[in-house]
């Protein structure tokens, strides 16, 4: 997901789909131990576009 899409959703959104993904990157990460991951670059793109929410996140919250 990109930023400006980021930029674009609602606070209550943005909180949703952090859990959402930090949900699915514990399951990725679970079945990567196991060998069973189809992707494993998938786990390096959601913890990338987690960062990335929770910075625009705090960003919109302090106001800059």
């Amino acid at each position: 997901m990109k930023a400006e899409q980021i930029r674009d959703m609602k606070v209550e959104d943005i909180r949703a789909d952090i859990d959402n993904l930090e949900q699915e990157l514990m399951h990725l990460r679970m079945s990567n131990k196991l060998g069973t991951v189809d992707n494993p670059l998938a786990i390096r793109e959601k913890k990338r576009t987690v960062a990335r929410m929770k910075t625009i996140l705090k960003q919109i919250e302090t106001g800059e």
